[in-house]
């Protein structure tokens, strides 16, 4: 909430998206005085913020952003009091198509019959809105447009290119100067950037865009992560599974996949008549792993692991980064069980989350969503009213067992089940949730999968969907974000950099470095012609965790010089005790 002032000495408090809802008008406003060409058409709050997208003869500069941030000022100086009227149909159109606002007059046309149309006016300008806004333009105190890109009319790829215009605002200048210093360093810690110049990955167009590609480095962090996932997982009982990319689209037809995402599955077809689909989830393949033999009650419960790549056909303008991707990396998990067994497992699988976040450092800083039924709507689920009460029973002491503190959010379920969500914040105070605990009642009965009970008689399975990291490549860049780079030694792609003085001590730091891969320790050798005071500043930027230099000294002591990246030089050390000190620090490390 912000608080503004009414004038008068009274004060009042506001909810941020009114407020930035507002200064979008402002801007809207301030185009139309400087471009009054310019179609309007839309302008929402947004999380952080506010656009506005208009349809212009060429994209917005940097010097239009300028001119137009101070004729927003003007405006807010201006203080115009917003006011609201409401008009029929008819009387709209003609309104927005006298000002020349053929975007509006679709909007109002797509509207349902009886809705109410209403505008707000702010001095000699009005805007098709349902509100609600700031009582006066002369509310809004520090505003500051950030960027401008173009965007689809209604995000339609073949609709006209619009110019999308996005800026922030505050009531107080030091808000906006604390959020701006934000921005810059998310700039920083933007894992795209951070990329490049740490060398972890890439992008080809020959390739194609949303299909990334891991350098040594980058497949070296990738793999890490992947083997602390699987040792936490195989701790609970996890065993790894591997299956094809492909598979008949039948199998996505039994599943509802190929129903709910059929815009988004890549299909394969051959000249040789084959026809496949590659996969869009791993849910259905592991079911046929279950379903390959005849199973009993004592059997369960039965647990699979996998992290293989999944493929979503995105729209082309949306991937970037890691975040969106054609290609994902998905590590996934999947325990089939008897009813009796459900609570059993998701307590299992609650603290894997919480072993492998707290070996993040991100296990302090969340929350937890407790996704139960829209009960006014049970036709929008799967399954017995009794299964869902049950599993919503078992997750409510759950979260109590386990002091998860877990939110109830109606009408958040699964369309099979209720689930537990795991909300964290990053470095940035953004939010991401990314671990998620499923019940399933739907899947198992939809391939027509069974135990064998004590009675002799076929059950079907429940099974539980689970997901630590969820997809690597997003949570390569959450981490890259989180640590700005500095990973952890343990994830360090290159865990320790040799440094001779010069060609004298290079036979000397050989022997460190074989030592040090005999001990199993990511390391590499910088015998380049290069001052050593350049080498220690190479490594800096590259965020390698340990730096040994190596001169006439550490030769004739056969120890070694240890710099540290984050506490500088700690001084000589023997072989056997540094080895001692780094695998401490990869076997121990928490944040």
């Amino acid at each position: 909430m912000f608080k503004i002032k009414l004038g008068g000495g009274k004060t009042a408090e506001v909810e941020e998206k009114m407020y930035w809802h507002t200064t979008s008008h402002i801007l809207a406003q301030a185009v139309k005085r400087l471009f009054p060409e310019a179609k309007l058409a839309i302008g929402p709050a947004i999380e952080n913020g506010f656009y506005y997208d208009f349809d212009v003869e060429k994209p917005f500069s940097e010097e239009d952003l300028a001119k137009l941030e101070e004729e927003m000022k003007k405006i807010i100086k201006e203080n115009e009091v917003l006011e609201r009227k409401e008009l029929p149909r008819k009387e709209a159109i003609l309104l927005m198509q006298e000002k020349g606002e053929p975007y509006k007059v679709e909007l109002i046309e797509d509207l349902k019959d009886g809705e109410v149309i209403s505008f707000y006016q702010q001095g000699d300008f009005v805007d098709l809105c349902r509100g609600p806004h700031l009582p006066s333009t002369g509310c809004v105190k520090s505003v500051k447009l950030l960027s401008s890109s173009g965007a689809y009319w209604r995000g339609d790829e073949h609709n006209k290119m619009l110019q999308r215009i996005y800026g922030i605002s505050f009531p107080k200048a030091s808000e906006l100067e604390e959020y701006l210093n934000k921005l810059e360093e998310a700039k920083q810690r933007d894992h795209r950037k951070l990329g490049r110049e740490l060398d972890l990955f890439c992008f080809s167009e020959y390739v194609g865009g949303g299909l990334p590609l891991y350098t040594p480095k980058g497949t070296i962090v990738k793999e890490e992560l992947q083997k602390e996932v699987e040792k936490i997982c195989r701790n609970y009982g996890f065993q790894k599974v591997s299956c094809p990319s492909l598979a008949n689209i039948s199998l996505f037809e039994t599943s509802g996949h190929a129903q709910k995402f059929n815009d988004e599955l890549f299909r394969v077809n051959s000249p040789k008549g084959h026809e496949f689909v590659l996969k869009p989830v791993q849910c259905p393949h592991h079911t046929q792993i279950y379903a390959s033999k005849l199973r009993s009650y004592k059997d369960l419960p039965i647990r699979y692991m996998e992290s293989d790549k999944q493929y979503r056909a995105e729209l082309q303008g949306s991937v970037g980064g890691l975040s969106r991707v054609y290609a994902i990396t998905i590590e996934d998990g999947h325990s089939f069980c008897r009813i009796d067994q459900v609570k059993d497992e998701i307590i299992n699988m609650c603290n894997i989350i919480r072993d492998f976040y707290t070996k993040m450092g991100l296990w302090e800083e969340h929350w937890v969503s407790l996704s139960v039924r829209d009960y006014e709507h049970p036709e929008k689920y799967i399954g017995s009213k009794e299964d869902w009460d049950l599993c919503e029973q078992m997750l409510q002491e759950i979260s109590d067992e386990l002091k998860l503190d877990a939110k109830r959010c109606e009408g958040e379920a699964a369309l099979y089940g209720p689930k537990l969500d795991f909300m964290f914040k990053d470095a940035l105070g953004r939010e991401v949730q990314i671990p998620t605990v499923q019940v399933d009642f739907s899947t198992p009965k939809r391939f027509g999968l069974y135990y064998i009970d004590e009675n002799g008689e076929k059950q079907a399975p429940v099974m539980v969907h689970r997901a630590i990291l969820g997809s690597y490549e997003r949570f390569l860049a959450l981490v890259l974000e989180q640590f700005k780079g500095a990973f952890p030694l343990w994830l360090a792609p290159v865990q320790v950099k040799v440094m001779p003085i010069s060609d004298k001590q290079l036979d000397y730091s050989k022997k460190v470095v074989n030592q040090l891969q005999e001990e199993g320790i990511r390391v590499e050798l910088d015998d380049r012609q290069e001052k050593i005071g350049y080498k220690i500043r190479e490594a800096q930027l590259q965020k390698v965790p340990y730096m040994l230099i190596l001169g006439e000294k550490e030769v004739e002591a056969q120890n070694v010089g240890v710099r540290s990246r984050k506490d500088g030089d700690i001084g000589a050390m023997e072989m056997d005790e540094l080895i001692g000190k780094l695998k401490e620090e990869i076997k121990s490390y928490v944040k």
